[in-house]
């Protein structure tokens, strides 16, 4: 088997917040289709988002419904990173713990992701 591309797609009720945000994020633009957005980058989809009406935010980290699945964005800046995605409408789900190279936030659908950065060598 040859996978030819790979596409994570969230579901969401608001297709227009949660699409412009990971546009935001990853300085794509939207491409849109009545219940389907994609997020194209470079002319290349990386991330979509399917109208989901009754979409219940995953109750992260232990609660119901459980989170189902999250990206890991590389970071080479944090401090400038974190302030892009709170512009854009992430909120913080959980603080850089000391020792950690990682933060978890939500996006405006409430779908987990970390920014994360190498620790020092």
């Amino acid at each position: 088997m040859r996978i030819m591309r790979q596409v994570v797609v969230f579901d969401a009720a608001d297709l227009e917040t949660e699409s412009a945000f990971w546009a935001g994020v990853l300085d794509g633009q939207v491409s849109r289709d009545d219940d389907w957005h994609a997020v194209r980058v470079n002319g290349e989809s990386r991330i979509a988002v399917q109208l989901a009406p009754d979409h219940v935010a995953p109750d992260w980290p232990n609660g119901a419904p459980p989170q189902q699945i999250h990206l890991d964005l590389w970071v080479d800046d944090f401090p400038a990173a974190h302030e892009e995605v709170i512009a854009l409408g992430a909120r913080v789900l959980q603080a850089v713990e000391p020792g950690d190279n990682f933060q978890v936030y939500a996006d405006p659908a409430g779908h987990p992701f970390c920014l994360c950065w190498p620790l020092e060598q």
